[in-house]
């Protein structure tokens, strides 16, 4: 009995673990089943897509960018495409001596090595930088002869940027450059950073910058299978990319020209508006710089050159420059007095040379004739003790709130970044300006010399020729603008820019006559006579010259004994013709002294080129540059005897 009872506890014992056995197995084939069924169900497709990605690469295809265009269809940027030597310096374990070795087979400049060390130091070292561009094909082929010594070195083909007129219009067009790292961040955090990869450049100025998003174009990518190693093995799909959209300016790229070959070497800055429309037809900064040279990434010597000169060429005086506007000021303050009721055309003030105010004397750079002088005398021979007398009687706040609708101080709203608002000073202004509590206090003696364009007012040259162009338009402003079309890049269907609604700031056209018919007489009478005699138009003008300096009291002004960067500013405002303007224009010729003899000239050859389709000889723009020219000198060219011809020496088709 006992050993039958012992077989039946083995017996129990057994089958026991037999059960727990089968549980377990039971449970480990639930699992393996659930997961299978995770796996092969759930996760089918996520897992096949990842499958397929093993086997497969995503390459983007970089759009071509769009072309800019002057008004009359001159290219301004382009691409064209060239191979490129690039290192990956990640890969590279002895950088100097691979381009020592790589300076065998191809020409690599001191220059390319500067330009190659700067992208270094901006740079990740696992990206590819670019160390000589535009290779020839004799230099590809010595390389690819010899491509398997050097690791991480290949040569690709891009499509680079092209500026055909280098320095022209630079400022307006801007220039493209390699996306640096505080833009890659910026790319990658919003919605355009798929539509970014494989983009090495970016706009970084001007119309380049401003418009980036239309010139850019939509990356397209292809799919191609790769092998264990990652090569490349065929092309599974293909989906194209987008070119950039073409943009069109407003420029006139030879008026453009015109202007700056008229300033030479000199400083300064001239906007030139239509009053219609608000239209941007010539913005001038000089001097200027070559956006080429920053194509490539520009190199350490040549951006110190740039960055550090005294004359500034990076700077965009049309756009950023801030100037006191001087005598110019004296038709739009002639304009608040009517307007307010302050004082009208027919009030009589005697100009003695100078004004007395609190004890101070308030002189003249001027050579004036003085005597009894009414508004319109006070517009044509520029009479400094009018218009002190005038600020007084207005006073500082009045000013400013008649001068702020007409665009001083203001954001004119112009379709490129990087504009600045100037000064247009007020008794609020300064509370806000200064910190001191006896900085923060208006003292009456600082309105006198508002009244004249001096003091605290600085403007850009984009404000006062906005203002001529709305006074002139009687009293309806317009948004400048810069892009007037923008053209499809697959189509090439042109879609119209529509510009900004207009505003009308409510001048009384008896007004906008007395300061047109004061404007008109400075151009035939008056500060700027010799500048437009015999001109087959009439014009409405006012010159202008602005301290660049203070002088210490009691101190004369003498141009011989000043350093040049100190001497007074020439500026001139102008419209024509005057009835109907077509044209307005606001110029500053910096350190150069009389508006009139400086900065007027320049705009009689302007109006020259608009209204009559002529262009100085040779004589007159070299006496022009050196500020000798008032009258046009001898017979002037028409347009079509000018030949039209790029800076490589290619002539091409009159625009």
């Amino acid at each position: 009995m006992t050993e039958l009872r012992n077989v039946e506890v083995e017996l129990f014992r057994f089958k026991a673990r037999v059960f727990v056995l089968g549980v377990v197995v039971s449970l480990c084939f639930g699992l393996l089943a659930s997961r299978l069924f995770y796996l092969q169900v759930l996760r089918h497709d996520d897992l096949k897509e990842q499958a397929e990605n093993n086997r497969t690469a995503v390459v983007p295809i970089v759009p071509s960018r769009g072309l800019i265009l002057d008004r009359n269809g001159v290219v301004l940027a382009s691409n064209y495409s060239a191979y490129t030597l690039e290192i990956m310096p990640s890969k590279v374990p002895d950088l100097e001596q691979t381009i020592e070795e790589l300076s065998a087979l191809v020409e690599i400049t001191p220059r390319d090595r500067r330009r190659f060390k700067k992208l270094m130091e901006e740079s990740k070292s696992f990206e590819s930088l670019p160390l000589r561009t535009r290779l020839t094909d004799a230099e590809v082929a010595r390389f690819v002869a010899q491509r398997y010594r050097f690791t991480g070195v290949d040569v690709k083909a891009r499509l680079f940027r092209s500026y055909p007129y280098g320095e022209l219009a630079s400022h307006v067009v801007g220039y493209i450059g390699r996306i640096n790292q505080a833009e890659k961040e910026r790319i990658e955090e919003s919605e355009d950073e798929a539509n970014y990869r494989g983009t090495e450049y970016i706009g970084k100025l001007g119309v380049e910058q401003s418009f980036e998003a239309q010139l850019h174009g939509i990356t397209g990518v292809d799919s191609v299978e790769t092998s264990a190693g990652g090569r490349a093995v065929r092309k599974l799909s293909s989906i194209p990319s987008t070119p950039g959209n073409t943009v069109v300016l407003s420029i006139d790229i030879r008026l453009q020209k015109l202007v700056e070959d008229l300033y030479g070497d000199r400083r300064g800055a001239l906007v030139a508006l239509d009053p219609r429309t608000g239209e941007v037809l010539a913005f001038v900064s000089k001097p200027t710089f070559d956006p080429n040279l920053f194509v490539d990434g520009i190199d350490t010597e040549s951006w110190k050159a740039l960055n550090e000169s005294i004359d500034k060429p990076l700077l965009n005086r049309a756009l950023r420059g801030t100037y006191p506007p001087g005598s110019t000021y004296k038709p739009f303050m002639a304009m608040a007095a009517l307007q307010t009721g302050t004082r009208g055309p027919s009030v009589i003030i005697n100009d003695p040379g100078f004004y007395m105010f609190a004890g101070h004397r308030f002189g003249s750079p001027e050579n004036e004739r003085g005597g009894l002088m009414d508004m319109h005398r006070a517009i044509v021979e520029s009479s400094n003790a009018y218009f002190y007398s005038l600020a007084n009687e207005l006073g500082v706040d009045v000013m400013h709130d008649f001068m702020a609708p007409l665009g001083f101080g203001q954001i004119t709203g112009i379709d490129i970044n990087g504009e600045v608002r100037g000064v247009l000073p007020s008794t609020q202004w300064k509370r806000d300006y200064y910190k001191r509590p006896d900085q923060k206090k208006w003292y009456p003696g600082e309105t006198i010399s508002l009244g004249i364009g001096q003091g605290y007012n600085s403007f850009t040259m984009l404000q006062l020729a906005q203002a001529t162009a709305t006074l002139m338009n009687g009293g309806v402003k317009h948004k400048p603008q810069l892009i007037i079309a923008t053209e499809d890049s697959e189509t090439r269907a042109r879609t119209l820019v529509a510009p900004a609604e207009p505003e009308s700031l409510g001048y009384k056209p008896e007004n906008i006559a007395v300061i047109r018919k004061g404007m008109v007489g400075v151009t035939t009478d008056g500060t700027s006579a010799r500048a437009f005699a015999g001109a087959g138009y009439v014009s409405g003008g006012k010159t202008g010259t602005a301290q660049a300096a203070s002088l210490a009291k009691n101190e004369k002004y003498n141009a011989a004994k000043i350093e040049e960067h100190l001497r007074d500013h020439a500026l001139y405002v102008a419209f024509a013709p005057a009835e109907n303007p077509t044209i307005a224009l606001a110029a500053i010729v910096e350190n150069a002294g009389f508006g009139g003899a400086n900065a007027a000239p320049i705009a009689r050859r302007v109006f020259d080129y608009w209204l009559l389709k002529q262009y100085p000889n040779e004589a007159d723009m070299a006496a022009v540059q050196q500020g000798q020219a008032t009258t046009p000198m001898g017979k002037p060219r028409s347009l079509t005897e000018v030949p039209w011809v790029t800076p490589t020496g290619v002539t091409v088709a009159q625009p």
